[in-house]
């Protein structure tokens, strides 16, 4: 067997033992040694020495617990309560409001903090009593819940960019300024689908009842002031100085990590319990997440030394697609295995493999991450894992299972739609990172 085609028999052999079940990272790194011992002999473990080392050496991927400190200390801060709950009061007489409510404090959310799994849960646990009290469609209502906490996947500051930039070799600070349109399109199609469906047929939203309608605006106003300047003083003291270039983000995820402490301390919800529950979370997935991404790069240079990568790039570069429908074919592929897989093994080893591909063609980086990243939201939407209808049902029992994937399938053809515009439409992700780019 020729050493390209050994790499893609074990490129083969990871996904089978992937969807059987085996932990990730451990499959990487086991799959990867032994690959590498069958075509490189012992040198497989300098190998293994060296990417290790250059991911250690990798300055962008110390903010990833910044950045996931940020968002745990957040969620017990009790600042997100009350700003859904201003939002709420404030939208009472509209149809669908608490919808709009729900998507709105999510957008706000995912730009402190780029974490999913947090996202709708906290929204799962603040909504999602209120939607079943008011008569809210339980399809509707799961669907808003869980497509409003994808948007932390793609609005920075996002983890899954900040793990992309070093893959494909462009500045997460370009990453997170592509992402910023997209990711503000995409909330704004789902409140409008929203909107209009609750237009059409009011019993999917009615209004909420006169009994729980504030009284009077002005304790309405002290919630939303006192939930959103604090999340805001969060984001402009990460995104804002990353998208200045003031600061790399590993600075700014420290300084926003800081302002976050600063601003739980201040708002009294914060004690050493719930700080030390935010550390050990932040210690676990950060953890996770870096491991994986030594693992993949140890299988990702096994990949490429045995020549597979070449090799399959150079068959379908053979086919001589059209960039355009070379570039939909690959989204294809990724939407299709963002069924079955979570976006860490895709954006760690499809993208790799791909890249070169994508290169050849002549397609923009920033843009095809961009488009990546928003086919990526499928992931946390799409059964069978569809992690995000788990993450709901913890928190809201009353929803049966297939309820909540019915109304998660209708947000997924929202973000298909979304994919589709940012296709056509190339400068929703070029424009922004030119802007905030050097000159």
């Amino acid at each position: 067997m020729s050493d390209p085609i050994l790499g893609l028999v074990a490129l083969g052999f990871l996904f089978v033992v992937i969807f059987i079940g085996f932990p990730i990272a451990f499959t990487l790194g086991a799959v990867a040694i032994g690959t590498g011992w069958i075509a490189l002999g012992p040198r497989i473990f300098d190998l293994a020495v060296l990417q290790t080392f250059s991911v250690m050496r990798d300055t962008v991927l110390a903010s990833v617990p910044f950045f996931l400190l940020m968002g745990f200390l957040l969620e017990q801060s009790g600042l997100v309560e009350r700003l859904f709950r201003g939002i709420q009061q404030l939208l009472a007489g509209l149809r669908g409001s608490l919808y709009l409510a729900t998507l709105i404090t999510a957008t706000i959310f995912a730009a402190a903090t780029g974490i999913v799994g947090s996202a709708v849960t906290l929204l799962g646990v603040m909504a999602g009593p209120s939607m079943i009290k008011s008569g809210y469609d339980t399809k509707m209502s799961a669907g808003a819940i869980a497509a409003g906490g994808t948007l932390g996947i793609l609005i920075p500051p996002s983890v899954m960019l900040i793990v992309m930039g070093p893959v494909v070799g462009v500045p997460a600070t370009d990453l997170f300024a592509a992402a910023v349109i997209p990711g503000l399109l995409l909330a704004a199609i789902f409140t409008l689908w929203c909107l209009v469906r609750c237009w059409i047929d009011p019993s999917l939203g009615p209004p909420l009842p006169m009994s729980e309608r504030p009284q009077s605006l002005g304790p309405v106003f002290k919630d939303l002031v006192l939930g959103v300047a604090p999340v805001i003083v969060v984001i402009m003291s990460t995104l804002g100085v990353i998208l200045a270039g003031v600061a790399t983000p590993t600075d700014a995820g420290a300084v926003g990590c800081f302002a976050t402490f600063l601003l739980t301390v201040g708002a009294r919800r914060i004690t050493w319990a719930k700080l030390k529950r935010a550390a050990w979370q932040t210690l676990e997935v950060s953890s996770m997440i870096l491991l994986l991404v030594v693992a993949s790069n140890l299988f990702g240079a096994v990949f490429s030394r045995l020549g597979s990568a070449e090799f399959l790039a150079n068959l379908l570069t053979g086919m001589q697609l059209p960039p355009m429908l070379m570039l939909t074919v690959i989204l294809a592929l990724i939407f299709v295995l963002g069924w079955p897989l979570e976006w860490v093994p895709i954006v760690l080893i499809i993208v790799p493999i791909v890249l070169p591909i994508v290169q050849a063609a002549g397609i923009d980086l920033i843009w095809f991450c961009t488009l990546v990243a928003v086919t990526l939201q499928t992931a946390w939407l799409s059964p069978p894992v569809a992690l995000s209808a788990y993450f709901l049902k913890g928190v809201v029992p009353q929803w049966e299972l297939r309820q909540i994937y019915a109304g998660m399938m209708q947000f997924m053809v929202l973000q298909v739609l979304g994919v589709a515009i940012l296709l056509l439409f190339p400068e929703l992700a070029t424009w922004l990172p030119k802007v905030t780019g050097p000159p």
